[in-house]
């Protein structure tokens, strides 16, 4: 008895296998609002990959669909929710290479990128160059959009990327200090002197930093 069940769930899989390949194998050719509603699903099932995938095929069978830009938009915001952030990105750059207008849409679409960066610190993260490539992004953003509606959440971001370079660069040279190597303790707190944040009274977080501070 157990055997037959065996076999009947090995049939069962097979034939959803089977199933499921051949409706994949059966999505080509689509219009451009086929291929918007299947990919909508998919993101709505979590099937981010599959929905990549569509992408793919929408994009080169529908080159001049004006769909495209949703879709684009729609599935950077996808992986970002997903915590796929270097995937959020990818997507945020096509976006702007297809559809950058060096105003409101590019604004957008570049502050964005500089929201997912930061967001991406809300899981453990002590990647040095993403935090200073992320300060050197939303300076070249403030400079290039001084007058912008994200002006408030961007120059906070600004501040807990510069607090959390500060509270790195302690760490590491206390790790020096405790490890014994004088020289390159040195250099890091010559730097922590010459760092604006020297003089601020920050009081030393109770959970790891990179989880306090972007909190």
């Amino acid at each position: 008895m157990i055997n037959i069940y065996k076999f009947l769930a090995s049939i069962f899989l097979v034939v959803m296998f089977l199933g499921c390949s051949d409706k994949q194998a059966k999505l080509y050719n689509l219009t451009p609002d086929e291929w918007y509603s299947q990919i909508l699903e998919n993101i709505k099932a979590n099937e981010l990959e599959l929905a990549d995938k569509y992408y793919v095929s929408m994009a080169s069978e529908h080159v001049a669909s004006p769909l495209l830009e949703q879709i684009l938009m729609i599935l950077s915001q996808a992986h970002a929710n997903n915590e796929e952030y270097l995937l959020a990105n990818f997507y945020l750059n096509e976006y702007v290479k297809r559809y950058g207008d060096n105003a409101e849409k590019t604004e957008f679409a570049e502050f964005l990128k500089i929201k997912a960066n930061f967001d991406s610190f809300l899981q453990p993260n002590r990647n040095q160059k993403l935090m200073q490539d992320s300060i050197n992004s939303i300076e070249k953003f403030l400079y290039l959009y001084p007058n912008t509606k994200f002006k408030p959440l961007v120059q906070t971001m600004l501040v807990k990327f510069k607090l959390a370079i500060y509270s790195l660069d302690k760490d590491i040279a206390d790790l020096y200090i405790r490890t014994g190597r004088d020289i390159s303790a040195e250099i890091y707190k010559e730097k922590l002197k010459q760092s604006p944040l020297n003089d601020a009274k920050i009081l030393n977080p109770e959970r790891p930093w990179y989880r306090r501070i972007f909190n």
